[in-house]
């Protein structure tokens, strides 16, 4: 049986489409897909992400457990309260296990968000890896997790807030999330547009999206919000990446601090792969004719063939995008198999749009 968000009925209130994701019924559209991703790129729009789970890391050695938990370094935010750090989260085969954000609020304290449809096994594994620096890990599970998304988030989100968050959330520069008593803000997002991601008492959940609503941000879907984080060149893991694909062959080396002796969970495998040389590459790909890209497609390159990971129509854009892993000497064209049918496509690099503005030829 799915689970339901504190947030479920007032999905249905709004005349969602519910669909299963992760285990859980989430909407998937509230009416039109495309008009709610243009919303968001256009005013603001709303997503419940109550799903996600959000861990606590407490103890005197938090920040040497996150040095070797994690293949980004958290030194580089210990030096500014709240300051967010993106990461993945690797096996001893250089593998990801996850992606995640964590945040550092004192050298005692970082909170961290990963995904719902790995909760068991991350917990798991952070706190077997915890139990050598005498680490705490506990999951904040009575907060619900509302992020506000679009050019004009930020002032119609501080127009709802209590005086004293609107204070912390204004002040807030991009990456960085503070607590305001029960609540915490965070200026983060995963749509490529600036916003906010809340977290708020469950109890007060329901009201605060009333009160968004009320203020003109717009329900929105998980299906715009995947078109949207596509466009911005953003991975989804289980999609993009997993445990048997390391950050290097995702595009995701800018996440990984190896550059000092720093030892951390997956770095020899990481350190073998770079000697090795690259095999695949992680590129953005958009099509030159009709037709939609799909996860899984055959991609036909001069060195070899590769494969979509994510596959959409851009409504931003008005044709049909890709993230592909292909042959590392793949140069500016490839065709996609295309039921049969090959079909031309430019490589691109990523992102295809940030904040509202397309980013590559069409």
């Amino acid at each position: 049986m799915s689970q339901q968000t504190i947030l479920y009925d007032k999905h249905v209130q709004y005349g969602a489409k519910i669909v299963d994701f992760a285990g859980w019924d989430m909407p998937i559209n509230y009416g039109s897909q495309i008009e709610e991703h243009k919303h968001v790129r256009a005013d603001a729009g709303m997503f419940d992400v109550s799903h996600m789970v959000v861990l606590d890391l407490e103890g005197d050695k938090v920040v040497d457990f996150l040095k070797f938990l994690l293949a980004n370094d958290v030194s580089k935010i210990t030096s500014t309260s709240g300051k967010a750090l993106y990461s993945c989260m690797l096996n001893e085969r250089g593998g990801v296990i996850d992606d995640l954000i964590v945040y550092y609020l004192n050298d005692q304290w970082f909170r961290m968000v990963v995904n719902a449809a790995t909760r068991d096994k991350d917990i798991a594994w952070i706190s077997k890896q915890a139990e050598a620096f005498d680490v705490s890990v506990s999951e904040r599970d009575t907060l619900a997790m509302i992020a506000v998304q679009g050019p004009n988030a930020i002032e119609k989100a501080l127009s709802v807030l209590s005086d004293d968050c609107k204070q912390v959330a204004g002040a807030l520069k991009r990456f960085v999330g503070q607590p305001c008593g029960d609540w915490f803000i965070g200026r983060t997002g995963y749509t490529g547009e600036d916003g906010f991601e809340i977290m708020v008492p469950e109890a007060e959940a329901a009201a605060f999206w009333d009160k968004l609503a009320d203020a003109g941000v717009k329900p929105i879907g998980l299906g715009a919000r995947d078109t949207l984080r596509l466009e911005a060149g953003m991975n989804l893991y289980g999609t993009d990446m997993d445990e048997d694909t390391s950050p290097l062959q995702a595009g995701l080396g800018w996440t990984i601090a190896m550059k000092d002796d720093r030892e951390f969970i997956g770095r020899e495998a990481l350190v073998a792969e770079k000697e090795a040389g690259p095999v695949m590459k992680f590129v953005g790909l958009v099509l030159q004719g009709k037709g939609v890209l799909r996860g899984h497609q055959q991609v036909v390159t001069g060195t070899g063939e590769g494969e979509i990971t994510s596959g959409t129509f851009s409504p931003s854009m008005g044709v049909a995008i890709a993230m592909a892993r292909v042959p590392a000497q793949t140069t500016d064209r490839v065709q996609v198999n295309m039921r049969g049918k090959l079909v031309d496509a430019n490589v691109v690099k990523m992102p295809f749009v940030r904040e509202g503005q397309v980013c590559v030829e069409v």
